[in-house]
């Protein structure tokens, strides 16, 4: 006797896209939520470890948790968590078939490589043999120029423009409204600031602001 097919293999046997869990349920949820929906995806369910939040709703997506116990269960995983640490724990505690996720208003060039879990939200663009690592973040009206890197867990902040040839590493947070001159490296794990000019190459783990983008002394440093 034949078993009666998952939800999502049914849906895939109609050519219907299979539901998506979403790890998340703050503001960088909703927008994934909404990015999903846009592409016609159906969302499952939103996961949360707060036990206050399980019943709850996010967009209209019932909120379940906790994460670790419910996650296996879905066939795709999108972690919709802004914080770039968190989503790398995530992402190396759990061995799951993330979602890559691209609003149909974003636009990605045919040559450009996004990892398993990026997103790429509306308004943004990815421009020709660009790549962006998984669970890399490329925000609403981003742009990414050729052959630019973004390292994993990285954060390019709304309307941030890299130009060409620029590499962002790994969890690196680029603020919104942000410039990176062509050919600059942002070190892994580095901050730079709203509205900052990045003109020169910056080490791991800085953080950077103003125009152009200086290095900011460490917590109680003598300038």
């Amino acid at each position: 006797m034949s078993r009666a097919p998952t939800p999502s293999r049914a849906a895939a046997s109609r050519g219907m896209p299979e539901a998506v869990a979403v790890i998340g349920t703050g503001g960088h949820a909703k927008v994934v939520i909404s990015c999903l929906r846009e592409l016609g995806v159906p969302v499952a369910a939103a996961l949360d470890d707060a036990p206050e939040r399980w019943g709850a709703e996010v967009l209209g997506v019932a909120v379940r948790g906790p994460v670790r116990e419910l996650a296996a269960g879905f066939r795709h995983v999108v972690i919709a968590i802004g914080d770039n640490r968190v989503r790398q724990q995530l992402a190396s505690e759990l061995d799951l078939d993330w979602r890559t996720v691209v609003h149909p208003r974003a636009w990605v060039d045919p040559t450009a490589r996004l990892g398993p879990g990026a997103v790429v939200f509306a308004g943004a663009m990815v421009q020709p043999a660009a790549e962006i690592g998984a669970h890399a973040i490329v925000n609403t009206g981003a742009s990414i120029d050729h052959d630019c890197r973004v390292g994993a867990y990285a954060h390019v902040g709304p309307g941030c423009r890299l130009c060409g040839c620029v590499r962002v590493g790994e969890g690196a947070l680029i603020g919104v409204g942000s410039v990176v001159t062509p050919g600059v490296t942002i070190g892994a794990w580095s901050v730079v600031g709203a509205g900052a000019a990045v003109v020169r190459d910056l080490a791991d783990g800085v953080i950077a602001v103003g125009v152009p983008a200086r290095v900011r002394p460490p917590h109680g440093a003598s300038r």
